[in-house]
């Protein structure tokens, strides 16, 4: 019997990224069909029914949710909190009235507790506060989670999550004051290298890094995502969340990143760090022990190809880019 998986947020990041790998492995047994903002308002109850009506999922990949780098969390935590409850809420109860065999949920490593031990791993969402600058998003997320487990308790329901690291790749969101700190930097850096001050010689001008550098992060490649997320929906059947994340010691810090997005560009001016923008929080470490034990030879693609590879999308697809 052919799946019907429905993917919401199906335009974003990781929802296009997952359409690029379906369409090269062509599944027979499967119809992909991949929905966005255009297509219904999943903080609306009826608008989220009639999508449903309309498609018949029998699962479901929930990625659609308000999101935004560090500075566009902190000026919107009521939003981010509200809007992403009401999303969550609407397509965990229509997946189950329209008996959805599997939902499979996006969360993120910003939502465990800002005190904590590193690394961190599923057992410790829920252990104390998310850090003061994205609670909003972070108690929505968390949500899901406990959600799934009241679904599963009281109904049988497979509903499950999982926990990505910082995602990039193609189809990122530019926009500045939005964008996550690596689409917001190659927006940057493309600006001043061609659009700010054209006829400066490359080698005097300067891209500034936003705070001092040291924040360590982990971040993933948007087609390895996809791929693990696509192995998720077939082969995890647990309700507890799965971190899929890089190793531990492919912790890059922000100073890293900025060079390697000079390399990427051919960027031949300078880097200066503004220590008077927020850092955010220092670490946020994951453990991918329990992804490693259910799939060891999964391999990652080389953090610098996956810059290079997305610095070449977006030169490539400027006009078309979301910015």
């Amino acid at each position: 019997m052919t799946k019907t998986v429905l993917v919401t947020g199906g335009s974003g990041l990781v929802g296009k990224a997952i359409e690029t790998v379906v369409n090269e492995e062509k599944p027979t047994d499967e119809k992909w069909i991949f929905v966005g903002s255009k297509d219904a308002d999943l903080t609306d109850l009826q608008s989220t029914r009639a999508m449903f009506e309309r498609h018949k999922p029998t699962h479901v990949i929930h990625l659609a949710a308000m999101v935004g780098g560090l500075f566009h969390n902190m000026n919107n935590n009521l939003d981010f909190l509200r809007k992403n409850i009401q999303i969550n809420d609407n397509v965990l109860l229509l997946s189950h009235e329209f008996k959805v065999q599997k939902v499979v949920s996006c969360l993120s490593t910003c939502i465990f507790p800002d005190k904590t031990s590193y690394p961190i791993d599923e057992t410790m969402i829920h252990n104390g506060p998310p850090h003061d600058s994205n609670f909003g998003y972070s108690y929505a997320k968390r949500l899901i989670d406990i959600t799934n487990r009241a679904y599963h308790e009281n109904h049988g329901d497979m509903f499950t999550s999982v926990v990505p690291c910082n995602v990039f790749g193609p189809y990122d969101n530019y926009t500045p004051g939005v964008s996550h700190v690596i689409p917001g930097m190659i927006h940057r850096l493309h600006e001043i290298m061609y659009l700010k001050d054209p006829e400066k010689p490359q080698e005097e001008k300067v891209f500034p890094i936003y705070g001092t550098g040291k924040p360590l992060r982990q971040f993933i490649y948007s087609i390895d995502l996809a791929k693990l997320f696509i192995w998720v929906l077939r082969n995890y059947e647990s309700v507890e969340p799965i971190i899929l994340s890089v190793d531990e010691e492919s912790e890059v810090s922000i100073a890293q990143l900025a060079e390697s997005l000079v390399k990427a560009f051919g960027f031949k001016g300078k880097l200066e760090f503004d220590s008077s923008k927020a850092d955010g929080q220092y670490k946020k470490t994951a453990s991918n022990a329990k992804l490693r034990t259910l799939l060891p030879e999964f391999k990652f693609t080389d953090f610098n190809n996956a810059v290079k590879e997305s610095v070449e999308w977006y030169v490539k697809n400027y006009e078309q880019a979301r910015k």
